[in-house]
């Protein structure tokens, strides 16, 4: 949450992207409430869930890529770092976040 938030902080989610921020668990949620790393995700355009398993999506920063496992089984689901995720976010496409000014 750090790593993207450093990367995201005075930047705007692409105008053709949808990013949507989920903490893994309540500790890691409040955590990022006191660092105020959640006000970043918002000002940078991005939605901020309550913990959960998370939804569907094209770039995931998650641990588990299978067949099925993010829809349908044709999807094509990315696996990243929360740095090249978030510089993604910002570009519209798949970027380097070295690309992006890593803060």
């Amino acid at each position: 949450m750090r790593k993207a938030a450093a990367i995201l902080q005075g930047h705007t989610v692409h105008p053709d992207v949808r990013v949507m921020v989920v903490p893994a668990t309540q500790k890691i949620y409040k955590q990022c409430i006191r660092e105020g790393l959640l006000e970043i995700f918002v000002d940078a355009g991005c939605a901020v869930n309550t913990p959960s398993c998370g939804p569907c999506m094209g770039v995931s920063t998650t641990n588990r890529n299978f067949v099925g496992r993010m829809g349908h089984v044709d999807s094509l689901i990315y696996l990243a770092s929360p740095e090249v995720a978030a510089a993604s976010a910002i570009a519209g496409y798949i970027a380097n976040p070295e690309k992006v000014g890593d803060k």
